[in-house]
């Protein structure tokens, strides 16, 4: 065990954007909310630093400065610690950066003009940090930066060296690659000489991701199999040909969910049910219908709990549907998104009353409530990097139906022949991503719902599997030992 309060060698800084339970958009405040915690079981010392957007120093009470600056990219700044849900909070208080309106990326549905520098001085920072440490005493050995928003972190460092420090950066999802143009190297504190294709030159401007990606001692991705996709053109999205570069530095790590959280058995939002009990998930599904205000189907109750984007497949739906419902199945939808996309749910439902229900927007509670009654979650994504929807779905028994993509075929073992032999398949995955393909999937999932026996052992193997933190949290702690010396 090491022991993370005499040393740097077990202490690591994760930079974030986000972090649950203080501020969530999508995935990565999750897994950033999970990762201390997972990681204390194995002897780490993770802080979890992060922006102080508008409200969010109310909810770190008895947070005490533990760094401050009077040049952060345009202004005077500070450090506040605190803890929260047992997480050791870091924000970063430069309020002519964050105290602002609108969300954290974006303000009237436009990204903030500033935002290459509200996200390299939280880089920078991070930095400072690991250079010189806390007022506390507390300096990390590891700083571990996600997504492009962290990505300058290992730069800043890679640049003015830290010997001691070792870096790490985490790809969530490579569609945000932090472009900027190149006239702002100067304002981003980044120097000019490095400004080439080795570097951070991305096709004549400046990525803060890419930057990340050529400096960091290790680079992580959420699964295995989008670690091997990020090295192909469909997937790697311009940036292919640097993580193939680095490849011998590129490991796949599964995400894991929130097992307390995410308990069929314990969750107080639902009737609750287990593998053992799953009779008693019957009445969670007719409360669902109820709810969506659907008819009671001999097919499966499918659920979508989602942004409606073209990248979660969501277009590929209305092609589905009218075959799905033919064959005795029911859709409830949760998300947002893309008008067009909410515009074609709403014809959906309307299309299909009694058999299909939608509602715009998101509810925590809702999608428990919607997981509980599911007998199955579609997933449709063109690409996923590891997604926790199917991993959700695999905890209630709600079998997932997904796109052999990236963390979606890590989790997901298909239905077919041999796995349903032995006992092994817990869902349905296709490929292509098209709606042919998918419609097959729909057609499979029908089959096996009609055959009862068949259909509660599936159910029983999807919620058998091991889906939370403590595999996951082994294999970074492994990393990180890996690049200490």
């Amino acid at each position: 065990m090491v022991d993370a309060a005499a040393t740097a060698r077990g202490r690591v800084l994760s930079v974030a954007s986000e972090c649950v339970p203080l501020l969530k958009t999508g995935g990565l405040a999750d897994v950033v909310g999970a990762l201390p915690k997972a990681l204390a079981a194995q002897g780490w010392d993770m802080r979890v630093l992060m922006p102080a957007y508008r409200g969010l120093l109310a909810k770190l009470p008895g947070a005490v400065a533990v760094w401050s600056g009077t040049d952060v990219f345009g202004g005077p700044a500070r450090v506040m610690a605190g803890q929260v849900d047992g997480i050791a909070m870091l924000l970063l208080d430069a309020p002519h950066l964050y105290d602002r309106d609108g969300g954290p990326y974006t303000v009237a549905g436009a990204d903030h003009g500033d935002n290459p520098e509200r996200f390299a001085a939280l880089c920078w920072v991070a930095a400072q940090i690991a250079r010189k440490g806390l007022s506390d005493g507390w300096r990390p050995g590891i700083v571990h930066a996600h997504d492009w928003q962290g990505g300058l972190a290992p730069a800043y460092l890679r640049f003015d060296p830290v010997p001691d420090v070792k870096t790490v950066i985490t790809i969530h999802n490579i569609a945000f690659q932090g472009v900027a143009p190149a006239a702002r190297l100067v304002s981003l504190r980044l120097p000019a000489h490095e400004f080439h294709a080795d570097s951070l030159e991305y096709y004549g401007n400046i990525s803060t991701l890419k930057a990340g990606l050529v400096t960091a001692d290790a680079i992580t991705t959420v699964s295995p199999t989008y670690a091997e996709e990020l090295m192909r053109p469909v997937f790697g999205m311009g940036l292919q040909g640097v993580i193939a570069a680095r490849a011998a530095r590129v490991h796949g790590i599964l995400n894991g969910v929130d097992t307390e959280v995410w308990n069929p058995e314990a969750d107080p939002l639902i009737s609750g049910f287990s593998a053992r009990t799953l009779v008693r998930k019957a009445a969670n599904r007719t409360a669902l219908m109820a709810e969506f205000g659907l008819y009671d189907v001999p097919g499966p109750l499918a659920i979508i709990v989602s942004r409606l984007t073209d990248q979660k497949g969501i277009d590929l739906i209305p092609a589905v549907l009218a075959d799905f419902v033919a064959a005795g199945g029911a859709l409830a939808v949760l998300g947002s998104g893309d008008a067009q996309l909410e515009s074609a749910m709403r014809t959906a439902a309307a299309r299909y009353p009694g058999r299909v229900g939608v509602r715009i927007g998101y509810d925590e509670a809702l999608s428990h409530r919607m997981f509980a009654g599911a007998d199955a979650v579609l997933v449709p994504s063109r690409f996923e990097p590891c997604g926790l929807t199917q991993m959700y779905g695999l905890r209630y028994g709600a079998l997932p139906v997904v796109a052999a993509t990236g963390g979606l075929a890590d989790t997901v073992i298909t239905a077919n022949p041999m796995a349903l032999a032995t006992g092994a398949a817990t869902g349905i995955t296709f490929h292509p991503t098209d709606a042919l393909a998918f419609g097959q999937a729909l057609r499979r999932l029908c089959q096996i719902y009609a055959d009862q026996p068949l259909w509660q052992s599936v159910q029983k193997q999807a919620m058998k599997q091991p889906v939370g933190w403590e595999t996951s949290s082994t294999a970074y702690a492994q990393l990180y030992e890996s690049l200490i010396p």
